[in-house]
């Protein structure tokens, strides 16, 4: 490999960070998911790997929170035609059902949509283990939330007893959002559903939500265990430092902890095209001080993932510019608390 210069301009044609390493050679593998069948309010997040990937090369990669990630290597594979493919035949079957509000349904479309999305599952499922099986360090970029299904499930059979850290604006507890079974807006519901060995769902920013899914977390026995963002909000106006706060948070998760963030769990003004912004969320130093407490309580960070970055279909690059500056701060805390990078 070419002797790499971490202080010199990224090329046009380099990885993602501007990194030279492929996945054979990283630590850190990164699966691009260009899915969105059932975004149901603003669309454009099939696009967020690419953009991600061209934003990151505009990321210093020297870290003051954790020195140098860069160092193990990452790589991002390459960006996976087929599930592009999946996507557009899908979105396509799914705009009238989306239009109507799920109330004018074509059944046979809704299924090939259904059927569709869970090829994509299965193909990130297998993605995912075939590279931990390999000793990698797997992280997936989406695309909407339905994306990660299939890497949290490859994570929970590998890591018993996981917890899910889930920071989002929305609890993503629906069953079949609009018919569709693998929605954007049902992830954490299949995951409690269909995933036994995430023992705790510990869900941060949550702001929009339907009585359905409050219930479902109230009648959970504890197994989802969430921090609305007006009563994070209202702690922290009555005094309590955000510090405190992330203790309280980070206390509920067990050893080994994955994380499923959508950007929208961050305030509206870091991602403004996102498909379903809501007013509220968490501050980027908010967010970054969130992972850091998970390394300071010693819990070990396993896999992630990271959804719903999009421009809108404007070209506003500032979503993948948060995004990727997100996403190296998700992989270096990840580095750090399996002892592989020193803070």
């Amino acid at each position: 490999m070419t002797p790499f210069d971490p202080n010199a301009a990224a090329q046009p044609d380099s990885g993602v960070f501007g990194l030279p390493f492929t996945p054979e050679e990283a630590k850190v593998v990164l699966l691009p998911v260009p899915f969105e069948a059932t975004t149901s309010y603003g669309g454009g997040t099939a696009d967020g790997p690419e953009q991600i990937l061209q934003a990151s090369r505009q990321v210093d990669l020297f870290d003051l929170d954790t020195g140098r990630p860069y160092e193990v290597g990452i790589s991002m594979l390459p960006h996976p035609e087929n599930v592009r493919a999946w996507n557009d035949e899908a979105k396509a079957l799914a705009a009238p059902i989306v239009e109507s509000g799920g109330l004018d349904v074509d059944e046979a479309a809704l299924a090939k949509v259904n059927a569709l999305s869970e090829k994509m599952n299965d193909w990130v499922y297998q993605t995912a283990k075939k590279w931990m099986a390999e000793g990698k360090i797997v992280g997936l970029v989406g695309g909407d939330h339905s994306t990660p299904f299939g890497c949290i499930k490859a994570h929970a059979e590998k890591y018993p007893n996981l917890g899910v850290l889930h920071l989002d604006a929305h609890a993503d507890l629906r069953d079949a959002y609009e018919g569709f079974t693998w929605s954007h807006a049902s992830i954490m519901f299949n995951v409690m559903k269909h995933v036994p060995g995430v023992r705790k769902l510990v869900q941060v920013g949550i702001r929009d939500f339907g009585e359905a899914e409050y219930t479902m977390i109230r009648e959970s026995d504890g197994r989802i265990h969430t921090f609305f963002d007006a009563r994070l909000a209202r702690a922290r106006l009555d005094g309590m430092p955000w510090r405190e706060q992330v203790d309280a948070i980070v206390n509920e998760l067990p050893q080994h902890v994955y994380l499923s963030w959508d950007i929208d769990g961050l305030e509206p003004t870091l991602c403004p095209d996102t498909g379903t912004p809501v007013p509220g969320g968490l501050t980027f130093a908010q967010a970054v001080a969130l992972l850091e407490g998970v390394v300071r309580a010693g819990k070990k960070i396993v896999g992630f993932d990271l959804n719903e970055v999009s421009d809108g279909g404007g070209g506003n690059e500032w979503n993948a510019n948060v995004g990727s500056r997100l996403l190296y701060k998700m992989i270096g805390w990840t580095l750090v608390s399996q002892g592989l990078l020193k803070t």
